[in-house]
């Protein structure tokens, strides 16, 4: 029983010890590989990994896509014909030859805001422009009037007469509830090219960005949906196709999108919109002094704080009893220095300008003041400035 044992096993264990090579005198011949990869012993098949890896995939049924997909399909469609292309043209004097020609300026997106034929866009989309053109979805384009313009928070107001079929308003939010992580869908003409879709979330809120109207714009929305040159001035969406805000600008160092995109809040527009509509600019909220946004006296004379230049006759600044610069017979003798508005440092004119447009006409505020080597408080009413 034993022999028998060692009979069977030794062959298994020469097998699997045989070397690659024959052993000198030895002319048995490892078994040959069939076409299909087996040996012609025992040894199972051996099946190539590529095979083994690929699984077929069913096909989808038709129509079949995920809830995501169909709702940005469904927001792209409902939103698309209330979003326009913006360009601008400037008029080009040759002196040589004596000739004028108007050439393209510029270019933007923007959205219709009611069926009046209100346009928004971007401020620095339209800013010194001759003549304004609005192309909508269907092709056809309209020449534009500015009514008006903020850049302060980079929001300009067109005016096209289009057709009522054309002129299909967004929609805004009745209530204004944004989080971080809410998905964003922004709709422009990037770089000329016709109703260009990104879509991503909401990076932050609350941000402020140095505008164009050199003061800071408070409340932008960050988002990483791509926002390139071109997408200027046109709509931002959430996933209800509801305005959320108006894509502004980017922050890239090569001009193109780098996943931070800033865009103005529709707080903000559905504010200032309707303030442009009606009066032609928006209203500018003060408390009655006159300042020098360029602030060349306190650059001169290394002053922190806003200057107050004069106090307007009949004003909440002048009830309070806030002073100006004096004239006397020694010279001009400082008056009031602004140093805060209620818990807001104030260092400069953006400082004082955000601290009050904060706030609504009829608003009580606290003004601190530097006059000579003392620090006074003034309560002091919020007014619209004529």
């Amino acid at each position: 029983m034993f022999l028998r044992k060692v009979i069977w096993i030794c062959p298994l264990l020469a097998l699997q010890c045989t070397p690659s090579a024959p052993a000198p005198g030895n002319t048995t011949e490892a078994p040959a590989a069939s076409a299909s990869g087996a040996t012609s012993g025992n040894t199972a098949p051996v099946t190539p990994l590529a095979q083994a890896s690929a699984v077929p995939i069913a096909p989808l049924s038709e129509g079949a896509r995920t809830e995501d997909e169909r709702n940005t399909i469904a927001v792209f469609r409902a939103a698309s014909p209330s979003t326009v292309y913006v360009t601008q043209t400037r008029v080009v004097v040759d002196d040589y030859a004596g000739t004028m020609e108007e050439v393209p300026a510029g270019s933007g997106s923007g959205f219709v805001w009611d069926a009046q034929g209100h346009v928004i866009t971007n401020y620095h989309v339209v800013e010194k422009a001759q003549s304004v053109l609005v192309t909508f979805q269907n092709q056809k384009t309209y020449p534009a009037k500015v009514v008006g313009v903020e850049p302060r928070k980079d929001v300009a107001v067109l005016k096209v007469d289009a057709p009522e079929a054309v002129l299909v308003p967004t929609r805004l939010p009745k209530h204004i509830d944004l989080e971080v992580g809410e998905k964003t869908i922004a709709i422009g003409n990037p770089f000329g090219l016709d109703h260009t879709l990104t879509t991503g979330v909401i990076s932050a809120l609350g941000r402020q960005v140095q505008g164009i109207g050199n003061v800071t714009i408070r409340d932008m929305i960050q988002t990483d949906a791509a926002i390139n040159p071109g997408n200027s001035g046109g709509p931002l969406l959430d996933s209800s196709g509801q305005l959320i805000g108006m894509n502004t600008m980017i922050y890239s160092r090569t001009g193109s999108s780098a996943g931070i995109g800033f865009a103005v809040p529709v707080s903000t527009i559905s504010r200032v919109v309707p303030q442009i509509i009606k009066n032609g600019k928006a209203d500018q909220l003060g408390i009655g002094v006159n300042v020098d946004p360029l602030q060349q006296i306190e650059r001169r004379f290394g002053i922190h704080g806003v200057v107050v230049r004069a106090v307007i006759a009949g004003s909440p600044a002048e009830r309070s009893g806030l002073q100006g610069i004096q004239r006397t017979p020694q010279g001009f003798v400082l008056g009031d220095v602004i140093v805060a508005i209620d818990d807001h440092v104030v260092d400069n004119f953006d400082d004082l300008y955000s601290a009050v447009d904060a706030h609504k006409p009829g608003d009580k505020v606290e003004v601190k003041l530097r006059r000579g080597d003392n620090l006074v408080t003034a309560k002091v009413e919020v007014i619209v400035l004529p």
